[in-house]
């Protein structure tokens, strides 16, 4: 790494290679802590149909991106909403490296106790539920958290605290939407990664949903960049210039 957030390498390499180390390096690379979110969506704006389906509206290559933030996070988060739906496991596979905690936001005690990843075996699994949500009735690895709630939401900057608290200081937030909303809404993240396919869903549950503007003066404009990913588009959204990610 150089000043300014690039890079100079010794020896050629090819474009892929170079987008790899333009997306990954100022994150592996950068000795504070980071809060990264990721979203797939259609060129619409759509993360699922009406009826939650979203098996795969992003390609293979997309999928492996996403495993690759899994592998350099100490935690990746999703939503209770997320979790009953989808019922995903959050482990890294399409790529090698280690597992992260594997962490379930769960305000009102709505986790099904049966979700997979509660008993894969494949690591560690934290809770995170309200003061007076109920007790953990799942089984294995999943140890439980509490934090307060306003309105029925955590604050994602008490989430962050939290896990930052537990050791994990790289976070990948990984969905759903509202999850990522709310984090952005929040002022928490260090970047956002946005991979779009080439696909019109034209109906069903949007990716972003921020606060009404009046103009676009209040629109969010950050630093992006862009990169091939297979038949979709990698939208790289730096929102973390002052924490000098």
């Amino acid at each position: 790494m150089v000043a300014g957030g690039g890079w100079r390498c010794d020896t050629v390499v090819d474009a892929v290679t170079e987008a790899l180390l333009d997306t990954f390096l100022p994150l592996v690379a950068s000795c504070r802590p980071w809060t990264v979110a990721q979203i797939g969506q259609s060129l619409d704006g759509r993360i699922a149909t009406q009826s939650g389906a979203s098996h795969y509206i992003n390609g293979i290559e997309a999928r492996t991106h996403l495993h690759r933030l899994r592998a350099v996070a100490d935690a990746v988060v999703v939503g209770v909403g997320t979790l009953n739906a989808d019922d995903p496991l959050l482990t890294v596979r399409h790529v090698s490296g280690p597992q992260p905690l594997r962490v379930v936001l769960d305000p009102s005690g709505r986790a099904a106790p049966q979700a997979r990843m509660f008993a894969d075996g494949s690591g560690a699994c934290l809770l995170i539920r309200g003061e007076g949500a109920g007790e953990v009735r799942a089984e294995g690895q999943v140890r439980m958290l509490r934090l307060p709630t306003r309105e029925g939401r955590f604050a994602p900057a008490e989430v962050v605290q939290a896990l930052h608290a537990e050791g994990c200081r790289r976070v990948l937030v990984e969905g759903g939407g509202l999850t990522v909303s709310g984090f952005l809404e929040a002022g928490v993240l260090d970047r956002l990664h946005v991979l779009v396919a080439p696909m019109l869903i034209g109906s069903g549950r949007p990716g972003l949903s921020l606060p009404v503007i009046d103009t676009l003066e209040g629109a969010l404009r950050p630093r992006c960049r862009y990169f091939a990913c297979g038949d979709d588009v990698l939208f790289d959204l730096d929102f973390g210039d002052e924490r000098g990610i």
